[in-house]
């Protein structure tokens, strides 16, 4: 009796072990396509309303694109090879422009835009917070070329293509906008993937 005890004990660990092991392995897994926790340097870039409010505010003014315009962008494409924090800061002074000279034009087109220039103030001040100086990145060539294209287009065409991209902005914000180690945490779990 003592044996088949022992030997019951035995296979009950060994299969104990086995499905932490994998339990351990489906978790891991997980975690790494799912990131849990990213820790942004503000609160509304990982708010999900926000997000929604963002998205929905592009799709109107996209919807209003002349034909022409649907082939220009004005936001320039990042090397995301560059250090993380100058492509969050480099978005904070064009999110700063955005806000002192688009969305106040804009204001009266969408009914979440009250809620939503609240968000993105507060974005961009987290942001000036956490170390970002906007005015330092005023002469960079990527806000020079943002501007020189949205004077190109004028007036109110131009109004409505940047509030078109502003889903393209806040993805950079998103995306690059977070703590130190959470951004190189999301950088080695890419690497690992590739």
């Amino acid at each position: 009796m003592k044996l088949n005890n022992a030997m019951i004990l035995s296979c009950l660990q060994t299969a104990t072990a086995a499905l932490a092991v994998l339990f351990l392995i489906g978790w891991t897994g997980q975690v790494v396509s799912h990131p849990v926790h990213q820790a942004h340097l503000s609160p509304p870039l990982n708010d999900p309303k926000t997000h929604e409010d963002i998205r929905e505010l592009s799709q109107h003014a996209q919807r209003k694109e002349l034909e022409e315009d649907t082939s220009i962008r004005l936001m320039p494409r990042v090397n995301t090879d560059q250090n993380h924090m100058e492509i969050c800061c480099l978005h904070a002074n064009i999110l700063n422009f955005y806000l002192n000279n688009i969305l106040h034009k804009y204001s009266e087109e969408h009914p979440s835009m009250h809620r939503l220039q609240t968000d993105l103030h507060r974005v961009s001040s987290d942001l000036q917070t956490q170390g970002c100086n906007v005015t330092h990145y005023h002469d960079h060539r990527h806000a020079v070329e943002f501007r020189r294209k949205l004077e190109r287009m004028e007036g109110e065409r131009g109004i409505n293509k940047a509030v078109g991209e502003i889903d393209i902005l806040f993805t950079y914000l998103h995306d690059f906008c977070k703590e130190p180690r959470a951004a190189a945490n999301a950088n080695a779990t890419g690497a690992a993937r590739n």
